[in-house]
């Protein structure tokens, strides 16, 4: 992130940025805001400077900058304090204000995978923090576990389980995936393997060092395992496919791996979800073997983005995987952060996935071939269509990755109603004096508290709804880009009234 001190006046605190005073020394709590910036989006902590009630800055100074900051790198450097130095001298800067008051700017960057979890104070589980719009928050166990997983060199869906044997595989899916195999690589030296031989050389099995004998990997297990087998290795495992095109029904399909009239396996949740997601595309589409027959670059986006959705995937992680059709957009979310980061993802050229035996199954009936280019093809797709851009969102507790495809165009209304649409529908109410808002039903029960009480903070709106947290957030950020709500206080007391 990049900070410009010319426009200190105009910036305010936000997952981003955090000031702190430091009339004295180092605050205790920048240590904390180091570690949740490392873990998430990287950030910038400027020391010297107090935020008002409003939410401005101004600059307290810091008494003694050069014993400050040679404080700073004595602490940063003590391995019982913070685990990991990630700062180079360059993300450590001092600048005098217009006042004559000298403030230290400090750039934390995203850590590297490898790196993380950053913690504090010798406590991996207690000293792991992340950070939201309320500030730092510790880091639940499950997360701290997913940033280990991470931080292997080892892919995560490589490991043998011991306790299961290629007996417990869904044949069916086993037979199905040989035949697109053939299909797609006629001839192939695997063909004529037999199934224990053939699972081993695609990475759905490997060789125990413990008994000597052959088992399922994760990878084997997700990709061909049966869901009731399946979660009791992964007990979060979940794949969920929602299509809603009549707005009066709740579903007009629905896919589910724990609905036990399928397997419920990845292979199959894969071509199922795929067939379903290609029809009604503006665009003709034909399936035929492996898919490549009367293949436009839309279909094999929209490939791309399932199957991206998949590898990327920790089955570990609650909430599982879900895919969302609707009239005017498909969005794909799944567990787990990027673990390239966002802004390579989306540069492309590096590939880092998470079950890396996965994508290999994959690769070998087609599908994900040019490693690291998939998410930038689809964005030039989208653009060639003329339709807006996708959209990818990271989010942290638990982690979750979101891509959302539109098949909007800009200069089109999209067929559900819009924020835009919701924000005029609420200024002409207001216009007409009325008290009613074109809002969803937990924005109406958000809307009718604060007309009682004048106010509310995201503490009240997850109590008053039984949301999350983040979901209590999203929902007044909505408020307030619908011109009802405004939001007042400092970051650690911010608290929410109407807007005159």
């Amino acid at each position: 992130m990049y900070f410009d001190m010319k426009k200190f006046d105009s910036y305010r605190e936000d997952n981003r940025i955090e000031v702190k005073k430091a009339k004295v020394g180092l605050p205790s709590s920048l240590w904390e805001t180091y570690s949740s910036f490392a873990n998430c989006y990287g950030g910038i902590i400027i020391l010297g400077v107090s935020e008002s009630n409003d939410g401005s800055w101004h600059t307290t100074g810091l008494q003694d900058e050069a014993r400050l900051r040679k404080e700073f790198w004595d602490t940063i450097n003590n391995k019982n304090k913070v685990s990991q130095n990630i700062l180079t001298d360059k993300d450590v800067e001092s600048f005098e204000m217009d006042d004559g008051n000298i403030v230290l700017v400090i750039h934390v960057p995203k850590a590297d995978r490898s790196q993380k979890p950053v913690y504090i104070n010798g406590d991996i589980f207690g000293g792991s923090y992340r950070r939201n719009w309320e500030g730092d928050y510790h880091c639940t166990r499950e997360e701290v576990l997913g940033m280990l997983r991470d931080e292997s060199q080892n892919s995560m869906d490589s490991k043998i389980l011991e306790d299961w044997s290629i007996s417990n595989l869904n044949k069916e899916s086993i037979k199905s995936y040989r035949n697109l195999h053939r299909s797609w690589r006629p001839g192939h030296v695997w063909e004529m393997l037999e199934d224990e031989e053939y699972l081993k050389n695609i990475g759905a099995a490997a060789e125990s060092k413990i008994d000597g004998k052959i088992h399922p990997t994760a990878a084997g297990m997700l990709m061909f395992g049966n869901e009731y087998d399946i979660v009791r290795e992964f007990p979060h495992y979940f794949l969920d496919y929602r299509e809603v095109l009549d707005p009066t029904i709740r579903w007009t399909d629905r896919l589910q791996s724990s609905s036990g009239d399928w397997s419920g396996n990845l292979f199959d949740f894969f071509f199922r979800v795929n067939s379903k997601l290609a029809k009604d595309v503006k665009i003709p589409f034909a399936l035929d073997g492996a898919i490549r027959v009367d293949d436009t670059p839309v279909h094999k986006s929209i490939r791309e983005a399932l199957a991206n959705c998949l590898v990327n995937t920790d089955f570990y992680l609650p909430r599982g995987v879900v895919i969302k059709k609707n009239a005017d957009t498909i969005i794909f979310e799944n567990p787990g952060n990027i673990r390239t980061g966002k802004t390579q993802m989306l540069r492309g050229g590096i590939s880092d996935p998470r079950n890396e035996s996965i994508l290999k199954m994959l690769n070998l009936i087609g599908i994900g071939e040019r490693a690291g280019s998939g998410v930038p093809d689809i964005f030039a797709t989208w653009k060639q269509q003329g339709w807006k851009e996708p959209v990818v969102e990271e989010q942290y507790g638990p982690d979750r990755t979101i891509l959302t495809l539109s098949f909007v165009s800009s200069s089109e209304r999209p067929i559900h109603e819009s924020a835009s649409k919701v924000q005029e529908s609420a200024r002409k109410e207001q216009e007409k004096g009325k008290e009613s808002y074109d809002l969803s039903e937990q924005q109406q029960q958000v809307y009718a508290y604060m007309k009682e009480h004048d106010q509310i903070t995201a503490a009240e709106v997850e109590a008053l709804l039984q949301v999350k947290r983040r979901r209590a957030v999203t929902i007044l950020n909505d408020m307030i880009g619908f011109g009802i709500v405004k939001r007042v206080g400092t970051s650690r007391a911010v608290r929410y009234t109407l807007q005159d």
